[in-house]
């Protein structure tokens, strides 16, 4: 929404009356006036409520309430305003309090006493839920994207460094070697799900509570399903309480958007401690990065560490939505006012974060001798030894036993596995023979694991070309 659709207590429209205003004797307090209106953040919500307006008059028109002049008069009326809206040339007004009663006080100015039918079998309070599952399913469909530009660039990466050789960790210790290609597929494969989930919260999320009006249901002889299939809902919500009160679909979204955020945040953790003078395994393009302003060789990875600390608002933002509906009796109530601010802000974080993700990965360069050179220690092809021995029939906990001595050897001489000679292996067991040396290498090591989901170049590649055929049928 532009900067200039403002909201002002000095409205243009003529009708700054409450359009609720008749049962009561006395103006509503100036200081509660402002502090129940919605105005100032569901504005943005101003295309969804004008599409749901459109295909709401054109179906009181299909079951003979609205004439087609006055349906036309409404759509055209409708049409304007949106252009106003997006010229900046609307100031939203408080004491309509809300972008419903701003946009049908503003049709009314338009084309008079037609504007006032509008509201003909249907409340606020369907209204709100309406435009609200309409701008969810549209902002679902573009993290959709985001993810699946994400994920290309995750592929792209992982090609370009499927022979690289990366130490694997557990408990942050070199546990085994792998390559920065493998590593790079476990992120794909976590935004697969984070996709695949997205996808089924939209389901639900495309459900149409128009209709229900303001909890009961209307006397008018509606159309829901005719409606349903204008703004594009997969079906009209099958109980009006429900329709109107329940905030699920929200928080599902925003449960699924935590996922979403504290994957990228474990992804920043590993960026950030990568490219720490410590590890020095990676680059970050500059144009993610910032300088510190009395340190001048500083080069901060304020992008991940920017993402990794949004991860926060978005789990409050959950715990905000769980903790609004939990007492709330049906049907609606006010506190679902509040539910629109963390939804916005959790959309515009997680999109955020997507994108700046999805622009940096394909832009990362890796330090592949820094990565190989500590991948050569904590004997991270011990578990190679291992298996080498139960290769040669020696009872795995066994092989494990001479394994665990030779290790020792090693930190007692200060010697990788690989370093120590055939003589010095075979002290541990002597059916260890010069062929050892083609396990002990870590691009043997990383070579052996060539199976469905192991580490082997081999395995990164296939899989690279199978997932990346998978995005282009989405």
């Amino acid at each position: 929404m532009s900067d200039n659709n403002k909201t002002s207590n000095n409205s243009e429209i003529t009708q700054p009356e409450k359009l609720w205003g008749g049962r009561f004797t006395e103006s509503t307090d100036a200081f509660v006036e402002a502090f129940t209106a919605s105005i100032s953040f569901d504005q943005r919500l101003y295309k969804h409520d004008i599409a749901g307006s459109k295909a709401h008059a054109k179906m009181l028109n299909k079951v003979g309430i609205l004439t087609d002049d006055e349906v036309n008069d409404i759509h055209n009326g409708l049409d304007e305003i949106q252009a106003d809206i997006e010229a900046g040339n609307l100031e939203w007004s408080v004491q309509l309090e809300d972008i419903h009663m701003n946009i049908e006080a503003r049709l009314t100015d338009k084309i008079g006493i037609t504007g006032k039918k509008l509201h003909t079998g249907r409340s606020r309070n369907d209204q709100i839920a309406t435009d609200i599952r309409l701008w969810l399913r549209e902002q679902i469909d573009l993290i959709c994207s985001e993810i699946q530009r994400l994920q290309k660039g995750l592929l792209e990466l992982a090609d370009r460094e499927a022979e690289t050789i990366l130490p694997g960790f557990t408990h942050l210790q070199v546990a085994q070697p792998i390559t920065f290609g493998h590593h790079m597929l476990a992120w794909f494969e976590m935004l697969v799900r984070d996709y695949d989930r997205m996808q089924d919260c939209r389901k639900r999320v495309n459900i149409m509570p128009l209709g229900s009006a303001a909890l009961a249901g209307t006397t008018y002889p509606i159309d829901r399903n005719y409606t349903a299939e204008l703004l594009g809902f997969e079906r009209p919500c099958n109980n009006s309480l429900d329709g109107v009160s329940d905030r699920d679909f929200a928080i599902e979204f925003i449960s699924d958007a935590s996922l979403v955020m504290m994957h990228l945040s474990r992804f920043s953790e590993e960026l950030v401690l990568w490219t720490s003078a410590q590890f020095n395994f990676i680059n970050l393009p500059d144009r993610f990065c910032t300088g510190s302003s009395i340190m001048p060789q500083k080069k901060n990875p304020d992008v991940p560490e920017l993402v990794r600390g949004k991860s926060g608002r978005v789990f409050g933002s959950l715990f905000s939505l769980l903790t609004l509906m939990k007492s709330q009796p049906l049907a609606y109530n006010k506190d679902n006012q509040e539910d629109k601010e963390p939804l916005f802000d959790t959309v515009d974080t997680l999109l955020g974060s997507l994108r700046a993700f999805a622009d940096m990965m394909p832009n990362v360069t890796t330090n592949k001798e820094a990565m190989k050179v500590a991948a050569m220690q904590g004997f991270s092809t011990a578990t190679d030894l291992a298996d080498y021995l139960v290769g040669k029939d020696m009872p795995f906990r066994d092989a494990h036993e001479v394994v665990g001595s030779a290790v020792g050897y090693g930190v007692e001489k200060g010697k990788d596995l690989s370093e120590m000679s055939l003589d010095e292996l075979q002290k541990f067991s002597d059916i260890i023979t010069e062929d050892v040396f083609d396990v002990l290498t870590l691009e043997g090591s990383v070579a052996a694991r060539d199976h469905l989901g192991g580490t082997a170049p081999k395995q990164v590649k296939a899989r690279v070309a199978e997932a990346l055929a998978l995005l282009s049928d989405k």
